[in-house]
């Protein structure tokens, strides 16, 4: 019985192979997405001369809220990897990546979605003629649905990480 629970538990263990998959996935994803920056800014770019002062600060809104996308599937990537399928070989060149366990990295992942929705929010505000007002309400409400979630991981991440009381000393 002990050989077949030996077996069992290390084809659990090597089933966390089975996530690189995902962040492979992921990583083409990235570059696919890299193209769609690139179709943008060159949009951008070439049209630069033509904006007005809230179509450029819209642009570059759009170009930093894809900077953040991408910031966010590399956080994910990264850290997925690190934390649930092995850790890499060389630690020199990211030592700080082991610093990122999942409840951390939940909390930047929700940290990044603030900023985005953010960028989303002040696209709509600049923007407002283009939008009812239950438009604009309910983007509001999901932007802060995002906020009240962000802080409850933080404080879940917080409490969760709290030190234990040191036990009393022995005599």
């Amino acid at each position: 019985m002990k050989s077949l629970e030996i077996f069992v538990e290390r084809i659990i263990l090597a089933s966390r192979w089975l996530l690189v998959a995902f962040y492979i996935g992921l990583g083409l994803a990235l570059a696919t997405y890299a193209l769609t920056f690139f179709v943008k800014l060159w949009d951008f770019a070439s049209h630069f001369t033509t904006l007005g002062e809230t179509e450029t600060i819209l642009k570059i809104l759009g170009l930093i809220d894809a900077a953040l996308i991408a910031s966010l599937v590399v956080m994910v990537i990264i850290s997925g990897y690190e934390n649930f399928v092995s850790r890499f070989d060389n630690e020199e060149e990211v030592h700080w990546l082991g610093q990122i366990d999942a409840g951390s990295l939940k909390v930047k992942v929700a940290s990044t979605i603030i900023a985005i929705s953010s960028i989303h929010l002040l696209q709509i505000f600049l923007n407002v003629p283009n939008y009812d007002d239950n438009q604009i309400l309910w983007y509001t409400v999901l932007h802060l649905t995002f906020i009240l979630s962000a802080l409850c991981l933080a404080w879940i991440d917080k409490i969760s990480k709290k030190p234990q009381k040191p036990s009393e000393p022995s005599l």
